[in-house]
């Protein structure tokens, strides 16, 4: 996904500690006393970044699965999201992290709207930073404090940015996901992330405008904003000229009814960078290659011909540069981080590959996925999780039932 690196039919990736050092068609004899992963038969291509996530809902993965946005926020935001602990959310982080891992997404904006208590908010972090993914921690909001108190950000922003993540090096860094509100919270959340030095995410509708943020003076340049069903070509040219990205979410819109999947009108603004993301765990599949199909598809049906380089762009390096993170993940390239996966195309389902780029977008899955590397740790090889997260996941279906089984409250 680098063009200046070019691709190999035939070729090996060099890492040394926690970068790529060297891109190339034979680097056997750079490759002395290197642990070594056969990627013989396979496709080997970036990390997948998703670029919106709300994290804090793996415990409760597949619990809503017919859900409209109305469902969803009655089931789920003021129904069972109050109910789980700290201890529960930091849970459901790691088996977020988990799922994102095994299907080859090594970087994932942790869109996470579950901060009302500093609890809840130290054991999301600490859970993302023990899972070794790559993580934007976008602190929000949850939707029932926003009703009660307003949309304005708590100090204890500052605590975790300062105490927590101060290190924009480190593998997991800060952003704000900002929350449609009153011009005052509004004005206020701008300013603190201004303050900070953080990017922001919002959600974005018809109802909810981007030029009603820039006229009320709370519009952050870099924002990923997050759907944008239904925005006109005006909001769009507004969100490229102050260089914001548009997360597509295209299972959860289409599920969830939130409209048509934007991907044609986004690859029509010169300038837009056009990302993917998986959002909701509640109601849709946790992998990259289900967005980028339906990327691929909400185009092809509205006339565009779109190409799969592209798509496969908008779910690695697009994903990278709107979250700040193009010098650091994205492309194979010498000098960034070691994020890469390692797909089997000598599989039935896939071969023979007449074209790599069609190949992953089109008839690839999870399946595929054999290796994964971030920072050039392995996490995955050989098709297998390297950690061993079943006590995990016992965990998560003891909560799960106990939610099921207690009284409302």
């Amino acid at each position: 996904m680098d063009p200046a690196v070019g691709d190999f039919d035939t070729g090996d990736v060099l890492i040394e500690d926690d970068l790529v050092v060297a891109v190339g068609p034979d680097l056997s004899e750079r490759a002395s006393g290197h642990d070594v992963l056969d990627a013989t038969g396979c496709i080997v291509v970036p990390g997948f970044v998703d670029t919106h996530r709300h994290m804090w809902e793996g415990i409760l993965r597949g619990s809503v699965p017919r859900a409209t946005l109305d469902g969803y926020f009655d089931r789920v935001l003021f129904g069972l999201g109050p109910r789980l602990s700290p201890a529960h959310v930091g849970l459901s982080e790691a088996l977020s992290a988990h799922a994102a891992l095994d299907a080859g997404i090594t970087t994932v904006q942790d869109t996470s709207d579950a901060n009302d208590d500093p609890a809840r908010t130290d054991a999301i972090v600490a859970a993302l930073q023990r899972s070794g993914l790559r993580a934007v921690f976008a602190y929000g909001l949850p939707r029932p404090f926003v009703e009660r108190r307003g949309a304005a950000f708590p100090d204890d922003v500052r605590r975790v940015r300062h105490e927590l993540l101060a290190d924009d090096a480190a593998l997991v860094t800060m952003a704000l996901a900002t929350t449609h509100g009153g011009a005052d919270d509004e004005r206020h959340n701008a300013a603190l992330a201004a303050e900070l030095d953080v990017r922001t995410a919002h959600h974005v509708r018809p109802a909810i405008l981007p030029s009603r943020m820039q006229a009320i003076g709370a519009l952050r340049p870099n924002t990923t904003f997050v759907h944008g069903n239904g925005l006109s070509s005006d909001e769009l040219h507004l969100v490229a000229d102050t260089g914001g990205s548009l997360s597509i979410a295209p299972f959860i819109e289409i599920a969830m009814e939130l409209g048509q999947p934007m991907v044609l009108e986004a690859l029509a603004v010169p300038g837009l960078n056009t990302c993917l993301s998986v959002d909701v765990e509640v109601t849709g599949p946790t992998d990259m290659f289900t967005q980028m199909r339906l990327a691929y598809l909400a185009a092809r049906s509205a006339g565009h011909d779109l190409d799969a380089r592209t798509v496969l762009a908008m779910a690695t390096s697009n994903g990278a540069d709107a979250l700040g993170l193009e010098r650091v993940t994205g492309s194979l390239t010498p000098g960034k981080q070691a994020d890469l996966v390692v797909l089997r195309a000598d599989l039935p389902s896939v071969r023979p590959v007449h074209d790599p780029y069609g190949t992953v977008v089109l008839q690839m899955d999870r399946a595929s996925v054999d290796a994964v590397v971030v920072a050039g740790v392995v996490h995955k090889r050989g098709g297998r999780m390297v950690e061993d997260r079943s006590a995990d996941y016992e965990e998560a279906e003891r909560v799960l039932h106990g939610l099921r089984d207690a009284p409302p409250g």
